[in-house]
Formats: C-alpha cells, structure tokens, sequence
C-alpha cells in the first residue's frame, strides 16, 4: 500500500458540492492507493504508521508528535492514481493499481485500524470524484510504503 500523507492546518473533501469529510488541525490529510498484491495485514501495518508517524510540530522539549500523542485527526481519501507509471510515454497506465473490489475494502480497512487504534478519522467517498482542499502546514509532505 502507497500513501502520501501531508501535515495540515485543515482539509476538506467535497462530493458534488457536498462535503463528506473535514477535519480541523494540526492533523494529517492522507491518500491512500493499493495495488494487487496487497493485504489486510499491509493495511494494518499502514494504519499503524500513520498513527504513530512523527510528522506534528514538536513540542516544548522540541520533540515533533505523532497523531496518537497529540489525539490529532486524519482525513483518509482514497487514490487509485497514487500507483499510477508514467514514465513511458505521455499518458499515465494504472495496471499497478488495484481494482475497485479489491481496493475499496483496503482503504476501508486502514480506516477501521485507525479507528481501533483510537483516531478521529474523516474520509472521502470511495470511486467518487472527489475535490481535496487543504492547508499543507510546512509544507510537509511524505510518501509512505508497507
């Protein structure tokens, strides 16, 4: 599994001008794309990272938080696009992208882990054309892989 996750003061999606997930910050907004061989293990492991990441601004002792430390909320959206290959030619090909049945239940599974772990998770609408605002704080952004 693939994410790129960004450290932010807010971060909306909307669904046809219908917004389906907010959250107020510090936080992170991530999206999150699966390929084939993924599992409910790696979305596990996925879900585990990021709550545990170190990517909040420090605190007194200069030491930067996580989400668990903080209690700070994540924004998930799904993006097949994140296993998008573009390096030949100038149109992207999507073959390492997992299916919609495949993918929809591993988002929906690092959604559950985080949830279990204790987050205050927001999400976007699975397979929806979806418009992301946000505020990078930093900016910051990391790509993570399990």
């Amino acid at each position: 599994m693939r994410a790129v996750v960004q450290r932010v003061t807010e971060a909306r999606v909307t669904v046809a001008g219908e917004t389906v997930g907010a959250i107020e910050g510090p936080g992170l907004c991530v999206l999150v794309g699966a390929t084939h061989d993924d599992t409910p293990a790696k979305a596990a492991q996925l879900a585990r990272k990021l709550w545990t990441l170190r990517l909040l601004p420090a605190n007194e002792e200069g030491v930067e938080q996580s989400c668990s430390d903080l209690g700070a909320p994540l924004l998930v959206i799904s993006q097949f696009t994140l296993y998008g290959d573009a390096r030949k030619g100038r149109r992207p090909t999507w073959n390492a992208a997992a299916p919609g049945p495949v993918a929809e239940p591993l988002v929906d599974e690092v959604v559950a882990q985080l949830r279990a772990l204790g987050a205050k998770v927001e999400t976007g609408r699975f397979g929806a054309d979806m418009q992301v605002a946000l505020v990078n704080d930093g900016p910051f952004t990391v790509l993570v892989e399990v």
